[in-house]
């Protein structure tokens, strides 16, 4: 991609817009890859298997994510570089998800890897809560007389613990995010076959600076 490949693409309306390079890698390896490039707090390692018996023929890395999304029962925060930039109740999280996804349009060009980027994380347990109705008010209600969360299914906080209790047993002491999300916007697809990776960022181009 050159510059005014870059500017007309902009001029489209793609806000994030992924440059790549690729560069041959046959003397790493993808774990020793991860380590060198990406080894660090919201970065992972994915490795591809094709029937659950071979490994797959690629390997994804991220390296560290400066925007997290994080889902605290009705609660979202969002932080880039660990400072909170925003914070809102919601009663539908899955659609305020959805809606922020929206806010990144990204051009589909030829050559790109399957997986360049997007939001990568984790919808824990109690994510059936946004799906199912019945379940939706469970740990809403607060008793006056304990403190804690009651709802339909009779789950509550343990005054003792701080932890969510109910009859499936679930007991959050520790106080995990329902649902974690990092915005992935710098990639490298390790190709294990051809020994060569591909370096994928998702370039902000509403910044002033953005091609240099």
């Amino acid at each position: 991609m050159n510059p005014e490949q870059f500017e007309q693409l902009a001029k489209e309306g793609y806000n994030r817009i992924p440059v790549t390079r690729e560069v041959l890698a046959d003397l790493d390896t993808p774990l020793s890859t991860y380590l060198k490039l990406a080894s660090g707090p919201y970065s992972y390692l994915f490795e591809s298997v094709q029937g659950g018996e071979k490994w797959g023929r690629y390997s994804i890395i991220g390296l560290p994510c400066r925007t997290v999304l994080r889902v605290y029962g009705q609660r979202i925060e969002l932080r880039t570089d660990g400072k909170l930039v925003e914070e809102t109740d919601c009663d539908d999280p899955l659609q305020w998800i959805e809606d922020f996804q929206q806010r990144f349009r990204a051009p589909d060009l030829d050559g790109l890897p399957r997986f360049g980027g997007g939001l990568v994380g984790y919808f824990g347990y109690d994510t059936v809560r946004y799906i199912e109705p019945r379940l939706k008010t469970g740990g809403g209600k607060v008793n006056p007389a304990t403190g804690g969360r009651e709802g339909p299914l009779g789950d509550k906080v343990n005054p003792a613990t701080g932890g969510r209790e109910g009859p499936l047993g679930d007991n959050d002491t520790l106080q995990t995010p329902d649902i974690l999300l990092m915005v992935s916007d710098e990639v490298v697809v390790f190709d294990n076959l051809s020994g060569k990776l591909v370096m994928v960022v998702h370039v902000d181009a509403t910044r002033d600076d953005a091609w240099a």
